[in-house]
């Protein structure tokens, strides 16, 4: 027999995350990791939680995650997008909550790429007069 999962993508920066919700009672596994153990500060514990709490669904689903790319913050990031967008195919009622929270928008903040001629984005060479 089937079990009922909900599927969401999230992205931000360069990470991506695919999650994935199942009935349950509030289990976090990201990488076939732990939760706490995949994402030591609290600050991104609380990221990541922050759909669930907002539609007070803590309880009731599991997450299974996998994300790869960039650093942690934006794989944090990219599992909140991700977690905000299954929460969406369970019940489409909670859309205005997210929504107003700026859940559901891909964050589309990237790094700067680098130009020709300086040692940065910005960043000029020192200048020399001779």
């Amino acid at each position: 027999m089937a079990q009922l999962q909900y599927w969401g993508t999230g992205r931000r920066k360069n990470a991506v995350a695919r999650v994935r919700l199942l009935p349950g009672d509030g289990k976090v596994v990201i990488n076939n990791r732990e939760f706490g153990d995949y994402f030591p500060l609290e600050t991104l514990k609380l990221i990541v939680k922050q759909p669930l709490l907002l539609t007070e669904t803590a309880n009731r689903y599991d997450v299974y995650a996998n994300v790869y790319g960039g650093g942690i913050s934006g794989q944090a990031g990219a599992v909140r997008h991700g977690i905000a967008r299954a929460l969406l195919r369970v019940d489409a009622n909670l859309r205005p909550t997210l929504k107003k929270a700026g859940l559901l928008t891909r964050d589309a903040r990237m790094k700067e790429r680098k130009k020709y001629g300086l040692k940065g984005a910005r960043r000029a060479p020192q200048f020399s007069k001779r």
